[in-house]
Parts: C-alpha cells; structure tokens; sequence
C-alpha cells in the first residue's frame, strides 16, 4: 500500500504494548500510544497521548482529538487490567471497570477512527484479549470482558469486511510482563510451576505477542478476519496429563 500507516496502540507505554509499538515503528509505521504515561523510549514517529482508558469521558475526548488530527489505519487495543478475586469477593465496580477498559474503550476508538478507515476501503483492528478468556480461577470480571472481546471481534469482522477492514484478537498465555508479576511473583515457586504447566515448558515473551499482532496487522492480510489466535504455549489446548 502507498497510503501511510498510522496505529493507535493503547497501553503502549510498556509490557507488550510497547514492544507492539516498537516493532510497527521498526516497520514503519506512525504509532499513536495511549496511556496513563509516556513510553520510556522516544521516536519520530511515535506521539504519546496520557489517558487514562478506565475514564470514558475522557477516552471518547482523547479519541475524537486524536481521529481529527490524524488518519488512523490500525487500532489495536492493548490495554487491559486484571483485578483478581475468588467469585465471593467480586465487586461490581471491578466488573463495571473492566468492562469500560476492556470493551467501552474498544468501541470508543473504532467508532471514532471508523470514518477515516471506511473512507479508505482499509483498515486493520486488533483487540488483545487473554487465555483467560477460556476460564481461569480468580478472573469472573477479567474472563468475562475478554471473551466479551472475541464475541465483538466476530460481530465488527461481519459488519466491517465489505469496507475493506479487518478485525482479530490475539490472546496471550502467561506473558513476562509487569502485571503478570503484579499477580505472580518475580522467581516464586509459582512462577516456575506455571511455565512447568505450559506445554512448551517456558513463559512467553513480549514480542511472542507483538509478532502476531504484526501479523493481523499486514495490510496483505485482507483474508483473515473474525479470528483469535491464541499465542500462549499449548496452554489454551489442554496441559493434562492422563
């Protein structure tokens, strides 16, 4: 494609969404990061936007100042929080949170950078969403909203692909990152038993993740739509050992 390349990564400020967003800037692409905070890395091709993507006010400002200022191509929605808690101690703030991180923020972007896309006949949208999505104890409102996000992905994908725009999930496996070891701590006994419990015997990295969304992410992938790969190590077959 001639046109440029322009994507919004949200959480790009660290964890995989920066390295998503260090891999598109290596490809060339513009990357617009939304987040709480500034990446710690700098680029020419990067703008930093402070959100905070919990707050849908300020979300749907965030969103139609930066559609206004730029012509969005990609949107791939990063961002996420995990808030654990056994089914007795969910809180319905913590359900109602997830919700407008996970799927409100989601909608927000699309239907902001939307026009542009179906203006061009092109567009690529990446929703993260988790293993978790599949069942998980502790994660009533974080599984919830992330299989929320694929049954989206699939609706958006039937509505979207006549205008030439493509929508798909990935879903991380236990990833390397600060909120997984918010939840796990860094070289517990823990720790080794989850990679142990993983079939290819190791935690994912950063860029495992980053290298899928890069791949829905190819404009020369206009056949694939409506999907979710699951990048997480077997850990989404079955582990179980008869």
């Amino acid at each position: 494609m001639t046109q440029n390349l322009v994507a919004i990564v949200t959480g790009g400020s660290a964890g995989i969404g920066a390295e998503i967003a260090h891999q598109m800037l290596d490809a060339g692409y513009e990357v617009i990061s939304m987040a709480r905070r500034d990446p710690e890395f700098s680029h020419p091709k990067l703008t930093s936007v402070k959100v905070d993507l919990l707050d849908a006010k300020a979300t749907e400002q965030a969103s139609r100042e930066i559609a206004r200022q730029h012509g969005i191509t990609h949107v791939v929605h990063n961002a996420g929080v995990i808030w654990p808690n056994l089914l007795p101690d969910v809180k319905q703030e913590e359900l109602q949170g997830l919700t407008q991180i996970h799927l409100g923020a989601a909608i927000t972007l699309v239907q902001a950078c939307l026009p542009h896309m179906e203006s061009q006949n092109f567009g690529r949208i990446v929703l993260m969403s988790s293993r978790g999505a599949l069942g998980l104890p502790t994660r009533t409102a974080y599984s919830a909203t992330k299989a929320g996000m694929v049954g989206m992905a699939r609706t958006w994908s039937l509505e979207l692909a006549p205008k030439g725009i493509t929508v798909n999930v990935v879903a991380p496996g236990p990833i390397q990152t600060d909120m997984f070891y918010d939840v796990v701590p860094a070289g517990s006994e823990r720790e080794q038993n989850i990679a142990k419990g993983i079939p290819v015997q190791r935690l994912g990295r950063a860029d495992d993740v980053a290298r899928a969304v890069m791949f829905f992410s190819d404009p020369d992938n206009s056949f694939i739509t409506g999907q979710t790969l699951y990048v997480c190590g077997g850990a989404s077959v079955s582990s179980v050992t008869i």
